[in-house]
C-alpha cells in the first residue's frame, strides 16, 4: 500500500475516469484504489455502481460522497459482528459528510443539482468538482487515522 499521495495526482486520476465515462462514486474508489496501490477487487468499484444520481436515479445521497464513504469503511470498517471498530468508521464517515455539506451545502443528489440537466455540461462541471473535491477530503481522512486503520 502506498501512502506517499500526490493529492494533485490523485484529484486528476478521479477528474479524468469521471470525465472518462466513471460515474461520481465509481471514480473516487478508482482513483483512491489507485493511488493507495490497493489489492482491492474490481467489485468495489462494481459495487458502488447504483449510488450515482442520488441512489439509482432518486436523488438522495450524492454519489462522490456515498463512493467516499466506501472508500473510508474498507480501511476502518469492520468485518465481524461485535468488532467496536465502526465506531472510528462511523467518526470518520460523519467527518467526510459535515466537509460535503458544508463546502458543496447539501448531501443530496437532487438538492446539489436542482436546476440542471442530468446530461448537461453545467452539472458535469458541478459534479465534477465535487468529485475532485471528495476524493482528495477521503484519502486525507484515510492518512490522518492510518494508525488505527484495518492494515495496521
Amino acid at each position: 500500500m502506498n501512502t506517499s499521495i500526490d493529492m494533485e495526482k490523485l484529484r486528476e486520476d478521479a477528474v479524468h475516469i469521471f470525465n472518462s465515462g466513471f460515474t461520481c462514486s465509481e471514480s473516487v474508489i478508482y482513483a483512491i484504489r489507485k493511488n493507495f496501490e490497493l489489492e482491492m477487487s474490481d467489485d468495489a468499484i462494481a459495487m458502488s455502481s447504483g449510488f450515482p444520481w442520488g441512489l439509482g436515479g432518486a436523488g438522495c445521497i450524492c454519489g462522490a460522497l456515498a463512493g467516499g464513504t466506501m472508500c473510508i469503511g474498507y480501511f476502518y470498517g469492520r468485518t465481524e459482528p461485535g468488532d467496536p471498530r465502526n465506531q472510528l468508521c462511523f467518526k470518520l464517515c460523519n467527518e467526510l459528510h459535515d466537509f460535503f455539506k458544508e463546502n458543496y451545502g447539501a448531501a443530496c443528489c437532487r438538492v446539489l443539482t436542482r436546476g440542471m440537466e442530468k446530461q448537461s455540461p453545467e452539472r458535469k462541471a458541478h459534479c465534477t468538482k465535487m468529485v475532485s473535491g471528495t476524493v482528495v477530503k477521503t484519502a486525507e481522512i484515510i492518512l490522518a487515522n492510518l494508525e488505527n486503520s484495518r492494515f495496521q
